[in-house]
């Protein structure tokens, strides 16, 4: 029973299931029922839904059937009342063909008419459009043809002008055109042609401004030098004006310099053909000498074009590497002053040119990079004249680029440029000066001192001697009341020096001259100099006369007499200093001349060099001397050589008259010294073996007649015995120092010299006193040295032992002998105690 309802129910499922699938098939679009009949194969109940489905199929066609059963009279009577009308419908379409026929050839010429009608009224419209659309289109054509003029006489910026109109304004209104197609097309390549022409007459500019430099910086320092001129004119009026003031006086005496009438024009030269005009006309600017409207026309066409930092930096850029050209000076420049000149005169130009456009563009350049710019050309400058300047040794070529050098510092502060450092510069160049006047006075003193007669200068009247003695501060009341003709003391290379001191001091002057020093700078300026020139230069040409060979007593004499009153007029240099630099002696600070010790330093040399020419000619005198040791006759007279030495040391004291007192005595008494010191040796020299009493004896009638000569007194100013002292001085030289100090002061000073003791010991053969006395304070023969005396002694027995085969026929010969001999003995003895 269960079984039953369950395949009922089983059934029910399976036919609600095929209705509601063939439902579905026929609702659904035939493309998509592929599913649904996939599901009913892929069910059991296939078969059940086929029979199903023909039973659906069969409904459906009955109820097609019924459908077409119940219309189908009406489509035959439709088809009946069709069949009639189509006869009326051909009646009707033959009727209608006939009147379009006749219609057709009665409105023939009608519808020609209306052909030519209508073309004509489409020709109007076609006009009237045309010349609205040419109305729109001139105005284009106009302006390009206005602006392809402007290209064709160079007119750049309304070019660029009229192109922004053109692309901005007209063409918009016509941009559906070919042609403004082909204009809009152009736009860039016209915009770059007029970037690289207006570029291009900026090199040119570049190109001859630079070329041109020099001839604007030359007229800029004529300006300054004018300027100066009348500033130095109307130096007691004030200063009126700002600094800006200033600069523009600057400009306007610059551009006076070049006054022109020629018309400006738009040239790419950048340099104006100028013409001196002779009217009173107001004097032009800067911009009437320098073209600048390729420079203005280049900045405004950039600037318009969106590119003005791309200008602004290469216009810098260029004008840097014109700089550095302008800056690099030629190799030769320090031959001339001209090539100085020309270095100065393109720097100026360069730094005129970039001073306008700083103050007649906005930004093209600004402060900051002239600043820069100045400081390299500043630095180079600098280092340059360093350079070129060590190369000067012309004083006067120094001066000139010391004045050039001011004028062109000068000039560029005028345009506010800082110029301290090239001052300071100066004041190294200074010392360089310096260096080169002491060189050109040193050849001057040599020629003066070389050429001068060192003689007294002689006086016949009193207009010579006035003439003296404007040349040279000197005052004499004795020399004034002698009568013509007389003679001054000094020669005349005294004047001349003087002169030529003064000469140097106003060399010294004239550079510091527009320095902006104060007046104490310009005194130690002058005086550290003038002692250089003095204590170097001078010095070192006194010292070389001194020193010279050939020179004579006469003129070391006369030398001593110039440098004494070169030294008094070395307070006259003080005050000639003072009354040109107005700074007066005692300012704090202030340097004093160093003429005095010059002076001093060369006297002392001119005496060193007397004492020891006075030596050397003693020693000539001595070479001459002839002495017969062995001889045992006797002359009763001194030698000849040394009667020519006394004749000449009486004459040669004779000149000493015109030197100070202190300079001859001690000539004097140095020439007796070094001529008791020369006999001595003479006497005691190795190649004096042997010596005989007679010798002895004539030697010391030389010696005599020296004691004779110091007595006479050949320079006043002597005290008494004083100089024969010279020959006690001998003791130095000949006495052992352990013995110097066993003497009282009062017998130092004894009237006979050890020199002359000796040769009194010898001819006196006192010998007993002496070796008895030796060593005491009273001893007769106390300067006499054993040392000394030993020597003799030696020679002389020397020369016994030679004569001995005669001299043993004789008992005193013998006797003589024995004594020396013994005498010897002690004195080796002698010598030997005081040593040990």
């Amino acid at each position: 029973m269960e079984r039953g309802k369950m395949a009922e129910a089983e059934s029910l499922e399976t036919a609600a299931e095929h209705e509601r699938i063939l439902r579905e098939i026929e609702s659904t679009d035939t493309a998509c029922i592929g599913p649904t009949l996939r599901s009913v194969y892929d069910g059991e109940e296939h078969g059940r839904f086929m029979e199903k489905l023909e039973t659906r199929i069969r409904n459906h066609d009955r109820e097609i059937e019924k459908m077409c059963n119940f219309h189908y009279q009406g489509f035959v009577d439709s088809i009946t009342e069709l069949l009639k009308v189509r006869g009326e419908a051909q009646k009707l379409k033959n009727q209608v063909t006939d009147t379009n026929r006749k219609l057709q050839h009665e409105g023939k010429e009608l519808v020609i008419a209306m052909e030519e009608l209508k073309q004509c009224r489409l020709q109007q419209r076609n006009i009237s459009a045309t010349v609205d659309k040419l109305m729109l289109c001139l105005p284009v054509l106009e302006m390009y043809s206005k602006l392809r003029d402007q290209m064709k006489t160079k007119r750049h910026y309304p070019a660029l002008k009229t192109l922004e109109h053109l692309e901005h304004t007209y063409l918009p209104q016509v941009s559906h055109y070919r042609f403004c197609k082909v204009m809009l097309d152009n736009i860039p390549k016209l915009r770059e042609e007029i970037k690289d022409v207006s570029m291009s007459d900026l090199k040119d500019f570049l190109e001859s401004i630079r070329k041109h430099s020099d001839k604007i910086g030359e007229t800029a320092m004529k300006q300054a030098q004018q300027q100066r001129n009348l500033d130095n004119i109307v130096l007691q009026q004030p200063r009126l004006g700002s600094k800006r003031k200033c600069k523009k006086d600057a400009y306007t005496i610059f551009d006076a310099e070049m006054e022109s009438t020629s018309p400006k024009s738009e040239q790419d030269s950048g340099i104006l053909d100028v013409e001196d005009e002779e009217d009173d006309e107001e004097v032009p600017g800067a911009q009437d000498l320098v073209d600048f409207s390729p420079v203005y026309r280049c900045l405004h066409i950039y600037s318009v074009l969106g590119a003005r930092e791309t200008f602004e930096n290469y216009y810098r850029k260029q004008r840097r590497k014109q700089a550095r050209l302008v800056l690099q000076p030629p190799s030769n420049m320090h031959e001339t002053l001209d090539g100085y000149r020309k270095y100065f005169n393109q720097i100026v130009g360069f730094f005129v040119v970039e001073d306008h456009i700083l103050h007649t563009t906005q930004g093209l350049v600004n402060r900051a990079y002239i600043d820069e710019l100045w400081e390299m050309a500043l630095s180079k400058t600098i280092a340059a004249l360093r350079t070129h300047s060590s190369y000067c040794s012309d004083p006067n070529l120094v001066l000139d680029l010391k004045n050039l050098i001011v004028l062109f510092a000068d000039t560029l502060q005028v345009y506010g440029f800082p110029v301290n450092q090239l001052f300071d510069m100066l004041l190294e160049i200074r010392d360089q000066y310096s260096e080169t006047l002491l060189k050109k006075w040193a050849g001057i003193f040599r020629n003066i001192l070389d050429s001068d007669n060192y003689s007294p200068i002689p006086v016949t009247c009193e207009e010579m001697y006035k003439k003296v003695v404007g040349q040279f501060p000197f005052q004499d009341t004795e020399l004034e009341k002698q009568s013509f003709p007389k003679k001054f003391p000094f020669s005349e290379f005294v004047p001349k020096v003087y002169n030529q001191i003064k000469e140097f001091i106003y060399a010294c002057l004239k550079f510091s001259e527009d320095l902006h020093l104060s007046s104490t700078e310009v005194d130690d300026m002058i005086r550290k100099s003038t002692n250089l020139l003095l204590t170097r230069t001078l010095s070192n040409s006194l010292q070389n006369v001194i020193k010279r060979k050939n020179i004579g007593l006469t003129e070391l004499v006369q030398i001593i007499i110039n440098t004494t009153h070169l030294e008094k007029s070395c307070k006259y240099l003080e005050e000639f200093i003072t009354n040109i630099t107005n700074v007066l002696p005692e300012t704090v600070h202030t340097t004093k001349l160093y003429g005095t010790t010059t002076f001093k330093d060369a006297r002392h040399a001119a005496e060193e060099e007397i004492y020891t020419n006075l030596n050397q000619k003693i020693d000539q005198f001595l070479q001459l001397a002839d002495y017969d040791w062995m001889t045992g006759d006797l002359d009763n007279k001194a030698s000849d050589y040394l009667v020519d030495l006394i004749a000449f040391l009486r004459s040669t004291f004779a000149v000493f008259t015109h030197l100070p007192g202190k300079v001859a005595q001690t000539a004097c008494m140095s020439a007796c010294k070094h001529l008791a010191t020369s006999l001595m040796q003479l006497l005691l020299e190795a190649e004096v073996r042997q010596l005989t009493l007679g010798a002895l004896q004539q030697f010391n009638l030389d010696v005599r007649e020296c004691e004779q000569f110091a007595r006479s007194g050949p320079v006043p100013g002597f005290q008494e015995d004083t100089l024969q002292l010279a020959f006690i001085d001998l003791r130095q030289y000949f006495l052992p120092r352990i013995l110097s100090g066993h003497f009282p002061p009062v017998l130092q000073y004894s009237t006979k010299s050890s020199f002359f003791q000796l040769l009194d010991l010898f001819i006196q053969w006192d010998w007993s006193t002496y070796l008895a006395d030796y060593g005491q304070p009273n001893c007769k023969y106390l300067r006499v040295n054993p040392v000394t005396a030993l020597t003799l002694l030696e020679k002389m027995k020397d020369t016994s032992r030679k004569n001995n085969m005669f001299a043993q026929f004789r008992k005193n010969e013998r006797d003589k002998q024995k004594l020396i001999d013994t005498v010897a003995k002690q004195l080796r003895g002698l010598i030997s105690s005081h040593h040990s």
